[in-house]
């Protein structure tokens, strides 16, 4: 998509905090943080959401990169939280799949749910 953001910022015409790539996805520091870890993993290829036809083997690599993103910014062992936001009831800003990876910090109910 021409005027999809992330697919800009994978494609590398808009500049991100890079925190981890590779051939299908690209995972990139979240702007306005929402914790004091905030990464976003995104597939390279365009998906409005998780409900626009993703190959089980790109939703799998999608998944398989939380782990290597926690591991990456020192979360993995402390813990940390992992959102899919699909549609606009569910406030997805950008309509581009993206999984939110947070943590960093003790979170309780006050929490953002994302």
């Amino acid at each position: 998509m021409t005027d999809c953001v992330f697919c800009k910022i994978a494609a590398g015409e808009i500049p991100a905090s890079v925190v981890y790539e590779d051939n299908k996805v690209i995972a990139f520091d979240d702007l306005e943080p929402q914790m004091p870890v905030h990464t976003l993993i995104i597939p390279k290829q365009h998906f409005a959401n998780i409900g626009d036809g993703l190959p089980d083997d790109l939703m799998g690599h999608l998944f398989n990169t939380v782990k290597k993103v926690a591991e990456i910014k020192g979360i993995n062992k402390t813990g940390y939280r992992v959102i899919v936001n699909t549609g606009d009831d569910a406030q997805q800003s950008v309509h581009h799949i993206h999984v939110h990876v947070l943590g960093g910090a003790p979170m309780n109910s006050g929490s953002p749910a994302l």
